[in-house]
């Protein structure tokens, strides 16, 4: 099959199970895209509407059919996919939630891709269980963190961002209030909302305040953005 449009339909809203989550698939290599497709297309929530070959032409697709979620390849030719997820997140209102799907999970490529707005990476050699619950996961508007893989790739960049550092302030973070940092710091380490309040004994609801408080004052789109701010700034040290 060849890449491109699979089925038209405005985007669909995601609020339970009942809906279908729609994907769009980018990704250069003809058999990647089929097998991502034949596992998607085996759950009954949800279904792939398009495919793409490189990040020139996922753009307009996703502009055109409106998914949920966009698995996104970061290596392509033409437009690779960080370029793509800028452009994606920048270009739309309402952008879709864009999954990395990568060979390596320690590719510098991935914390690009990161800092340009996609919720979280899977790697290829995933399971398909795992795949589809990913999907689900970052389809209600969570993100997709591992703190190990992640820390890493921030560790990989600590020389520059002590050289950034070394030009100013920590920007947004210092606005932070101290709980709202040690949710920060929680949030880095890859804990849910749940693990949060029963490590600051406090109730889920004042979790999920703080973090909108600290998702608000970053200007992060989602918990990921926040984590990436936070190591980018010195907040959080990688090592």
């Amino acid at each position: 099959m060849a890449a491109g449009r699979l089925a038209a339909g405005g985007r669909s809203t995601v609020n339970g199970t009942n809906e279908t989550i729609r994907v769009v698939i980018a990704d250069d290599e003809r058999l990647v895209r089929t097998g991502l497709r034949v596992v998607i297309d085996a759950e009954p929530d949800l279904a792939v509407v398009g495919e793409a070959a490189d990040g020139a032409e996922v753009v307009p697709l996703v502009r055109e059919l409106r998914p949920d979620v966009v698995l996104m390849d970061v290596r392509m030719p033409g437009i690779d996919g960080i370029r793509a997820t800028e452009q994606l997140v920048a270009g739309m209102p309402e952008p879709p939630r864009i999954l990395v799907v990568t060979t390596f999970e320690h590719d510098d490529h991935v914390y690009d891709a990161l800092r340009a707005g996609a919720c979280g990476f899977l790697l290829k050699r995933a399971r398909a269980e795992e795949m589809v619950q990913a999907v689900r996961l970052v389809a209600r508007g969570d993100s997709l963190l591992f703190p190990a893989a992640v820390r890493e790739l921030a560790l990989r960049r600590e020389p520059a961002r002590r050289a950034e550092a070394g030009r100013g302030g920590r920007g947004p973070i210092d606005r932070l209030t101290d709980r709202e940092g040690q949710v920060l710091r929680l949030m880095a380490a890859g804990l849910n909302n749940g693990e949060i309040a029963g490590r600051l004994v406090v109730s889920q609801e004042t979790v999920k305040t703080h973090v909108g408080s600290v998702l608000g004052k970053l200007g992060a789109r989602d918990r990921t953005q926040a984590v990436i701010t936070a190591y980018e700034s010195g907040f959080v040290l990688p090592g």
